[in-house]
């Protein structure tokens, strides 16, 4: 097959990790890069060989070159930039959050079944090593009937860019939902949460929110099941993590608590001090096209300084996964995973959890439209 979809890059600091991906991917052509210094835009087009070169983002989309934007700009511009692109019949691919508002994700959706165009949201835990690690386990049968689940992601967010002091942790959540869902291929039904301590006055300020973390359980759609996830931002003491903890009739698998460290596997009917093993998570590039497999490894990771890596361990390996996925899709004129609405239920979980958390942990329900 020859098709070659042309891919905008729109956002170039860890946007700018995915170029040489896209490159080398046999049905990928990067065909033009955005960003608003222009400056830093020449360099990078000059380093990876793109000649055309936006720092508008009007002029990407009307580009009729472009087949789909990859949007690596700031959490606020969002909801924006991919309606923008949906209006502009360009396909989307968007880093996490898929917006801050329901209204938000909600308009994502119907602008997506309007136009039949594709949205993909880049959640890099859904794709990372370790997850597809427990995926494999769960759909051999080897974890039993799924109990229960657990994410958090702690993470310091000082010294990143100053929006952040302006997010609310539930609103960034994506990252422990996700697995929580897509493992079970489960949208989530309904939320209750929970916000403790304190944050400094200044954070409190800029984000209109107190709570230093907030804690969430989930109740998955027709199921008994439930999952709980945690977050924080700032003022708490912890080693940056985004652990995914899974526990089934026949086996369980917990995160490590300190990083780089090995996960474990707990198995039920062994003798006690035989129940937990400590294991070494295998690489999953055998399931990509040969020419991306090699982007897996931390070794080709462009700029291992930035703050995405140095906390993000690298994001578990899912880049070249998140590009194959959205280029198959629309070389096979299918929806991506996560489509729009899987996408709009993960990220309304989060949202949803902050309403609850202001309302003493009322249980709050998901919107419609992301349960179709």
């Amino acid at each position: 097959m020859s098709v070659q979809k042309n891919v905008a890059m729109v956002g170039l600091g860890f946007g700018a990790e995915f170029i040489p991906i896209y490159q080398a991917h046999p049905h990928a052509n990067v065909a033009a890069l955005c960003r608003r210094n222009e400056e830093k835009l020449k360099a990078c087009g000059e380093r990876f060989g793109v000649e055309t070169l936006y720092t508008e983002y009007a002029d990407v989309l009307a580009d009729p070159s472009i087949d789909f934007v990859h949007i690596n700009s700031p959490i606020p511009d969002h909801a924006r930039m991919t309606l923008e692109a949906l209006d502009a019949g360009k396909h989307v691919m968007c880093t996490v959050p898929m917006a801050t508002t329901i209204e938000d994700c909600r308009k994502i959706v119907e602008k997506v079944k309007e136009t039949g165009l594709k949205y993909m949201m880049a959640e890099t835990v859904v794709y990372s090593r370790e997850y597809l690690f427990v995926k494999d386990l769960y759909e051999r049968g080897e974890l039993g009937e799924v109990q229960y689940l657990a994410a958090s992601h702690p993470q310091d967010m000082n010294g990143w860019p100053s929006y952040w002091e302006r997010m609310i942790p539930m609103h960034y959540a994506t990252h422990v939902v996700s697995p929580c869902l897509g493992l079970l291929d489960s949208p989530a039904e309904s939320v209750s949460c929970f916000g403790s301590g304190r944050v400094r006055d200044d954070i409190r300020e800029k984000s209109g929110n107190k709570f230093a973390v907030e804690t969430c359980h989930i109740k998955f759609k027709d199921r008994d099941l439930t999952a709980h996830i945690w977050r924080f931002l700032y003022d708490v003491a912890r080693q940056y993590r985004e652990s995914f903890d899974v526990y089934g009739t026949k086996k369980s698998f917990e995160w490590t608590l300190v990083e780089d460290e090995p996960m474990v596997l707990h198995t039920a009917g062994k003798p006690e001090k035989e129940i937990p093993e400590k294991v070494e998570v295998p690489d999953f590039a055998h399931l990509l096209p040969k020419e991306i497999q090699r982007f897996t490894l931390p070794a080709e990771i462009q700029d291992a300084e930035h703050l995405s890596f140095v906390q993000g361990g690298g994001h578990g390996g899912s880049h070249p996964h998140l590009v194959h996925e959205m280029v198959s899709a629309l070389v096979e004129d299918r929806d991506p995973r996560p489509n729009a609405v899987t996408s709009a239920n993960w990220t309304c979980v989060g949202l949803c959890a902050h309403e609850s958390a202001l309302k003493g942990g009322e249980l709050v329900r998901l919107p419609e439209f992301t349960l179709a």
